[in-house]
Parts: C-alpha cells; sequence; structure tokens
C-alpha cells in the first residue's frame, strides 16, 4: 500500500510539473503586488483542484455513458499522454510555452495558472485513468483523490515561494526537470497503452 501511494505520488508529480508552473506562474503575476500574487497562487491551486476532482467524478461517467471499454480508454488515454510527454521533453518546455499563452495580465488566475499550468490536460487524462472504476476500488480512488489534493497543495506552496525557487534553480534547471518529468510520464503512458493493447487482443 506505502509502496503505491509513494509510486502514484511521484507520478501525479510528473503529470502536474509543479516546478515548471514556477515561471509561467511569476511571467503571469509580475504586474502585481506581493498580496496579489499570493491570492492568485491559492486561488489558481483551488480551482484547477476543483477541475481534477470534477474529472474525477464525471470522467467515468462520461465514458460509461458513451459505451468506451476500459481497454479503449487505456490505449487512447495512453497516446493523449503520451503525446503530452513529447511536448514536455521536445517542446519548448512548459514553461516557455505556457508564458507565451499571457495575453490579458488582469485575469491570469484561471488561465494560464490553474489551466493549463497545474490542472493541464495530461493532468486531466491521468486523474480520469487512476480512478477508473473497473480498475481500482473506491478506497483506492479515495486515496487518489487525496493525493491530487497533497500535489496540488505542494504546487501551491511551490508558487508562493516562487521568486526564491526561481533564483535557486533557475529557469534553465526548471526546464530540465520538466523534460525527465515528461520523460517518467512517457514511461506510463506506454504502459498504459500496452496494457490496453492486452486486454483488447486478449494476450497472456
Amino acid at each position: 500500500m506505502l509502496a503505491e501511494i509513494v509510486t502514484k505520488i511521484f507520478f501525479l508529480i510528473a503529470v502536474i510539473d509543479p516546478l515548471g508552473s514556477v515561471p509561467v506562474y511569476l511571467e503571469a503575476t509580475k504586474q502585481l503586488d506581493k498580496e496579489h500574487k499570493k491570492k492568485v497562487a491559492i486561488r489558481a491551486s483551488v480551482l484547477a483542484y476543483g477541475i481534477l476532482l470534477f474529472f474525477i467524478i464525471v470522467g467515468q461517467l462520461i465514458l460509461e455513458g458513451m459505451s468506451v471499454t476500459l481497454d479503449a480508454f487505456q490505449i487512447s488515454g495512453g497516446v493523449i499522454l503520451f503525446l503530452f510527454a513529447l511536448t514536455m521533453i521536445f517542446g519548448d518546455g512548459k514553461p516557455l510555452s505556457e508564458k507565451g499563452m499571457i495575453k490579458d495580465y488582469k485575469h491570469v488566475t484561471i488561465f494560464p495558472v490553474a489551466i493549463p499550468s497545474i490542472a493541464s490536460p495530461g493532468a486531466i487524462m491521468a486523474v480520469v485513468l487512476l480512478t477508473d472504476n473497473t480498475l481500482y476500488t473506491i478506497q483506492q480512488q479515495a486515496i487518489t483523490t487525496v493525493l491530487v489534493g497533497v500535489v496540488v497543495m505542494i504546487t501551491m506552496s511551490i508558487l508562493l515561494g516562487a521568486n526564491f525557487v526561481q533564483k535557486k534553480i533557475g529557469e534553465y534547471g526548471i526546464t530540465v526537470i520538466s523534460k525527465v518529468m515528461g520523460l517518467i510520464l512517457a514511461a506510463y503512458a506506454v504502459q498504459s497503452i500496452l496494457t490496453g493493447l492486452k486486454g483488447f487482443f486478449e494476450l497472456g
């Protein structure tokens, strides 16, 4: 149980990538005073958790309503996560790509800090995969929901100390870490695809 929890925490950290949100947050709040920066970090984190929680609850219902099989979902979900991981590895990196999305500095809490910096498409797909009713018990799903909250809290804490973090690690260091997280995510994505194919073709 402990090993499973640790594995899930590392996976959620990889897909949410708290450090990768630091440059995005700093760029988004550069015109705000210290108090407003703090509010953005807290509100964006709460909003991001709410979005992820929504997909934990509703994602499964949508899939069942569309009669999507577990194998099909594992394959499609794995493909999406893999493509997302590739953008982390070979793209400009999460910080650079999402900083470029900022057009309105007055309304940055929702976009791009909460979405897509914290609650990214990859994170949304990941939490749906990790709380699939056909694979996990209610207890396991509840633990995953709590762990998502823990990782979002870690993200919020990092954002609140964003200036210190960037000063110590640097934007280049953050980009390197994001690419390593992308490698971990890619490995999970491939495993999900292989599991789906194994189930579909009834192998092993």
